[in-house]
Parts: structure tokens; C-alpha cells; sequence
């Protein structure tokens, strides 16, 4: 071949094997289950139900060091698990967050690294659209990936909770103390309720689907994104400019992941 000298035909042919395998594995069916499971995010993110969820989650949370980066964590984990989309997690923490943790004078790396370390737990917890891709391209059991990164991410999520409490303690300047006004009884507890409950529903049928060998991966997402759209039409969130704005930006998601 003129523009590449060195090669042999044989070099050759196992150059074009190995780009006709990329290509059938990423235009494989099985690569089906990542839009769905992006939407799952981009639905919540924009219809508001996911800072209802971080709302009720703050309410709960007592006081110790480091609490608001604690709260991003426990966040970011609830949402890992009913959300396939990195992104969408790590824009929506980093959206509600981050501006609320520098307002109370957390130092900038305690506050941002919580919020870019969830992207890590998001890609374990299912649903994830990462084990979709690796799963795809490997040939390896989905179902058996999106399984088996559930108690590695909730491990690396008590980790990171972890090590936010002993340096916020030992350096106190780092994470402020906050005026914390701490509610009782129903008042507490109300939209954890009301809003947190009813979503980690989504992450417990797509696992029990899964696990149960009821419905294969792309199945179990259609499941968990018809749930998602019926929990924002039951608490009346879902408007059109909402529904819209889900899909582009589930479009330009998975363009990016292609």
C-alpha cells in the first residue's frame, strides 16, 4: 500500500478485522439500553423532581463536618442509581452544590471534588451506561455487570463520605460549620417521603428485573424510563419545553458517547 510502506497485507487485514469488530459491537442492539437510561437523568434533572430529592435528603442528614460535601455524595449516589447519565448527574450537583458549599466558605477542591468523584460511583450503580458500552464491546453479560457494580459503588460511596468527615476534621477551616436549624418529627422526614422513596423505586425494579432474569438490559431501561416518565406525570412536573429539553439533551449525550 503506497501510504503505508512497512505494512504487510497481513498487517493489513488484521488492521480492517479489528475496525469491522469496533463497528459491529458499538452499532450493536445491545447499546440500546444508554439513551434510555440517560433520559432516565435528563427527565429529572429538568423537570425539578431531582432537586426535590436533594431537598429531602439535606433535611435528614445531621450535623457533622464536611456535611453540605456529605449531602453531595448521598445525593449523587441516590441519583447514580436512577440515572444512567454521568453528565447529567455531575451538571445537576454541580449546579445546586457547588455555589451553596463556596457561599458557606468551603475551600473550592472540598467542595468541586465530591461532585467529579460521584462520576466514578455513577458509572458502577446501575443503571450505567458505561457497563452497557464495556459489556457490548467485551461480549461479557450485561446483566451480570450492571449487577455486580452495585456494592462496588456503594463501597467507593461510603469512602468517599468517609474521607470527607476525617478531613473536615481535622482541618476545620477547610468546611465551615453551618447554621443548622434541625426539624422534627413528620416535618423532617416529609419529602424524603414523598419525593426520595417513590424514586429509588426505579432502581429497585430495574435491579430486580435484572437480577430475576425478567427482562433483558435494554428491557429493564424501557422499564425504568416509562417509570421515570409516570413519576414526573404523577407529581405533575412533566411540561412539554420539560419533555423537550430531556431529549436533546439525551441527544447530544449519547452523540458524545458514540
Amino acid at each position: 500500500m503506497w501510504w503505508a510502506p512497512g505494512f504487510s497485507s497481513e498487517v493489513t487485514a488484521h488492521w480492517g478485522s479489528l475496525s469491522e469488530t469496533v463497528w459491529l459491537a458499538v452499532a450493536s442492539f445491545s447499546l440500546t439500553p444508554i439513551p434510555l437510561f440517560i433520559l432516565m437523568g435528563e427527565l429529572l434533572f429538568h423537570t425539578g423532581l431531582a432537586q426535590r430529592a436533594i431537598n429531602g435528603i439535606d433535611k435528614v442528614i445531621p450535623r457533622l463536618p464536611g456535611r453540605l460535601a456529605v449531602i453531595a455524595v448521598v445525593a449523587g449516589t441516590f441519583f447514580s442509581a436512577i440515572s444512567g447519565s454521568t453528565i447529567a448527574t455531575t451538571a445537576m450537583l454541580g449546579s445546586l452544590m457547588l455555589p451553596m458549599m463556596l457561599a458557606k466558605g468551603y475551600e473550592p477542591k472540598l467542595g468541586m471534588g465530591p461532585i467529579i468523584a460521584i462520576g466514578g460511583v455513577d458509572m458502577l450503580i446501575p443503571p450505567s451506561a458505561l457497563a452497557v458500552l464495556l459489556g457490548s464491546l467485551a461480549g461479557i453479560s450485561i446483566s451480570k455487570l450492571l449487577i455486580g457494580g452495585v456494592f462496588p459503588g456503594l463501597l467507593l460511596a461510603i469512602s468517599f463520605v468517609a474521607y470527607i468527615v476525617a478531613s473536615a476534621k481535622l482541618r476545620p477551616e477547610s468546611a465551615p460549620q453551618e447554621d443548622l436549624v434541625v426539624l422534627r418529627g413528620w416535618e423532617r422526614w416529609r419529602e424524603l417521603v414523598v419525593y426520595v422513596l417513590p424514586l429509588s423505586l426505579i432502581f429497585l425494579a430495574i435491579v430486580a428485573v435484572v437480577s430475576g432474569g425478567v427482562a433483558t438490559p435494554t428491557e429493564a431501561a424501557a422499564i425504568g424510563c416509562a417509570a421515570t416518565l409516570a413519576i414526573t406525570l404523577m407529581y405533575r412536573a412533566l411540561r412539554w419545553q420539560f419533555l423537550v429539553q430531556a431529549l436533546q439533551g439525551t441527544v447530544a449525550i449519547s452523540r458524545s458517547r458514540a
